[in-house]
């Protein structure tokens, strides 16, 4: 078959890729089977790579995911208003760049519980663009910065730190810290689903022997975003 741009880009970051790989471990480091990338570029199956396999491909060829875009996909993303716009976008050829990711008033309680208030607030973090999505595999437009309040958590969490939601991800499985809204208030916790529970049942737990453990149905609950990365003065 012909190919088109995005396959012979494909060929092409394999053959000159250091250390040296080919389309059998790139194809496996991708998730896939050994003849994946095989079949993409020249039996044309799948007709488009995945979003997923994109990014998975440009991490194993030390490139920015823009770069194995289809000409069609290639749209420039609008500058963010403000200070976000006068910063370096990031490089389609797997320069530096950063992206901003703000941080919103919703104190998450490691304790009772707090109010949602999803207002903008602080000031937006600034992160490499490559870093989001290569090491968390995270959009930046699904990530948001908040407080932690309380101490159920310590010692993983302390108050005071400042956690990355990644709000796209509100699936506790597999388990892991979320802040989600159980019916009383906002909080930030371990969850982690009950096997063969009918209806699907939630343990909530708290780092703190302090605090007890509770269950709550999946429908309960709200659950705002996963943990992914967290930081604290020291």
């Amino acid at each position: 078959m012909k190919l088109d741009i995005q396959r012979k880009r494909i060929l092409e970051l394999v053959a000159h890729r250091d250390p040296p790989t080919d389309l059998k471990k790139a194809s496996l480091a991708c998730g896939k089977n050994h003849a994946y990338l095989h079949q993409f570029i020249n039996r044309g199956t799948p007709r488009k790579l995945p979003e997923d396999v994109r990014y998975a491909l440009a991490r194993h060829l030390g490139v920015d995911e823009s770069v194995l875009r289809t000409d069609r996909d290639a749209l420039p993303a609008p500058p963010r208003a403000g200070r976000a716009a006068a910063l370096p976008a990031a490089d389609p050829r797997g320069g530096a760049g950063v992206i901003a990711v703000p941080e919103v008033r919703i104190a998450a309680s490691a304790g009772g519980g707090a109010h949602l208030e999803q207002e903008p607030g602080g000031t937006d973090w600034y992160f490499d663009s490559g870093w989001l999505r290569y090491e968390l595999r995270a959009a930046p437009r699904d990530l948001r910065i908040i407080s932690i309040d309380g101490d159920s958590m310590e010692p993983v969490l302390h108050s005071g730190d400042k956690v990355m939601l990644d709000l796209s991800r509100t699936a506790p499985s597999p388990p892991g810290i979320f802040v989600l809204h159980d019916g009383i208030g906002l909080v930030a916790k371990q969850l982690e689903l009950i096997p063969n529970s009918e209806p699907p049942r939630l343990l909530i737990r708290s780092e703190s022997s302090r605090y007890q453990n509770y269950e709550r149905t999946l429908e309960e609950v709200n659950i705002v975003g996963r943990v992914i990365w967290f930081a604290r003065r020291l």
